[in-house]
């Protein structure tokens, strides 16, 4: 299998998909790489790694394992050279029940990472070294005379509980004294005070965890590519959201963070507030560990999260309802408008769905029924009844309907424009007829387009207008197009 993430890899790595479809055997690869240059505290056993592989090298097939023959990582520089701090990877099987120092000693290497799990299939249990460090880090401050004690505790505390804040309703209250056999960390919540870390939820032991260990490491572990195997264990969906929100604050900008996630909240944060910052692999649709198959990011359309979101929900998929739903003209049932219509939109709009009702008069009639119906069960979903330039509705007052019409005359006046038809002959390698467009097409935004579109299609692109064709110009229209500005505005009222 090769991970192809292209010319510009974004900041975060999802890895989705279903349980036993190999997301995990990615960190794997990585922990392998690691251990070229630092020891982990143990190994797995070798069946661990040996399996039957497709090697690298190209028609050498193995059923033995060999590290350096089945793994090969490239960076974004076109080099394969590592070092200590290159790959810093949690573990799914992260859980410390209780903390307990009972004296301050030296610490080794923080780049050593020397108690790090050895696998995907080991226990992660750096939260009682992350607290000791803290301790000694406390000593040290002292020592040095930069700091007292006291301002390196307020500093700690106040930066981990401004984090904390946006995510959960505790917080530090005290980093222990280890001298009075206080040795752990204390904790506020409403109106408990000063309780240990051991009283802790699940949950809340489980962000405390990974919002410590990456204040703590960040500063040394940069330029690393940090790998989290599934954040989101032990926590409800409003709090993995706002969890990854602050992992990605925390881990620097010339880092890349891994994720390998079932997590409905990180899937929503990685749609919404971060989609600019991250790419998803989505493991579900091949079985991309059984031969020298590419998994490349998805491009984010609406069909593509469904598809995700189904592997997370199940069947609860078809329950959710998007933010809009545009009623557009064309028949009831599979209508190639309402395809193409998703095609356009699909990416910049991925919670917006277009459904065809026929006739002006049953888009009107349909998104009626859709705005009682909905209303009832998704209060904040908008429903947007698209028709044609001339065709001549009332304006529907109820509720948050509203309708939107063409500037051009018809939906064909988009898709046959010049422009488009000139980019679908320059990707197909045939010549536009400019010359037979413009005698056929006067006036783009008034001329009856849709009725002459076959003698258009003929004669300028020597092609037959069919179903693929128009399919395939829907997918040439990108969001620097005119034609997509102009559809974008009448449609979603966005300049």
């Amino acid at each position: 299998m090769t991970i192809n993430l292209g010319d510009n890899p974004r900041k975060i790595i999802a890895l989705v998909g279903p349980n036993g479809c190999g997301k995990s055997s990615v960190f794997d690869a990585f922990e392998e790489k690691l251990k070229d240059y630092k020891v982990a505290s143990q190994n797995e056993h070798a069946s661990y790694f040996a399996k039957f592989c497709y090697s690298i090298l190209p028609g050498k097939k193995s059923e033995s394992y060999n590290k350096d023959e089945s793994i090969s990582i490239t960076k974004e520089d076109g080099t394969n050279s590592f070092d200590k701090k290159s790959f810093y990877i949690r573990s799914a099987y992260r859980f410390t029940s209780k903390l307990k120092v009972d004296s301050i000693k030296a610490q080794p290497d923080i780049i050593d990472d020397h108690n790090r799990p050895y696998s995907s299939n080991a226990m992660d249990s750096r939260m009682q070294g992350n607290y000791e460090r803290l301790l000694s880090k406390l000593l040290y401050e002292f020592e040095q005379g930069d700091k007292t004690g006291a301002e390196f505790k307020k500093e700690f505390l106040e930066k981990i509980n401004d984090i904390l804040k946006n995510i959960l309703d505790v917080k530090i209250s005290s980093l222990g004294n280890v001298g009075n056999g206080k040795g752990q960390l204390f904790f506020e919540k409403e109106s408990s005070k000063n309780f240990p870390y051991e009283n802790l939820s699940s949950g809340e032991k489980e962000v405390v965890d990974i919002i410590i260990d990456l204040v703590i490491k960040t500063p040394d572990f940069n330029d690393t590519i940090y790998c989290i195997d599934e954040p989101e264990l032990h926590l409800n969906t409003a709090i993995q959201r706002k969890l990854l929100i602050e992992i990605e604050k925390l881990v620097p900008d010339n880092c890349q963070l891994w994720l390998a996630t079932h997590s409905i909240g990180f899937l929503r944060a990685l749609q919404e507030e971060l989609k600019e910052k991250s790419s998803v692999l989505d493991f579900s649709e091949k079985d991309y560990f059984n031969g020298a198959m590419e998994i490349k990011p998805i491009v984010a359309t609406r069909e593509n999260w469904q598809r995700i979101f189904q592997t997370a929900l199940e069947d609860l998929t078809g329950l959710m309802a998007p933010k809009k739903i545009i009623y557009c003209e064309g028949k009831l049932q599979n209508s190639l408008d309402e395809k193409l219509f998703n095609i356009i939109f699909g990416e910049e709009f991925h919670d917006s769905l277009f459904l065809s009702s026929g006739n002006k008069d049953f888009v009107q009639k349909y998104s009626a029924i859709a705005l009682t119906v909905l209303n009832k069960a998704f209060s904040n979903v908008e429903i947007i009844a698209f028709v044609d330039r001339d065709d001549n509705l009332e304006e529907m007052k109820q509720g948050k309907t509203v309708i939107r019409k063409l500037v051009r005359k018809e939906f064909e006046n988009y898709l046959f424009d010049k422009v488009l038809l000139r980019k679908y002959c320059e990707t197909n390698g045939k010549n536009f007829n400019e010359t037979e467009f413009d005698n056929l097409v006067k006036d783009i935004v008034n001329d009856e387009v849709k009725d002459k579109g076959g003698d258009i299609i003929k004669k300028c692109c020597n092609c037959n207008l069919s179903t693929d064709f128009k399919t395939d110009l829907a997918k040439l229209i990108t969001k620097d197009m005119d034609i997509y500005k102009d559809l974008r505005r009448e449609i979603f009222a966005i300049e």
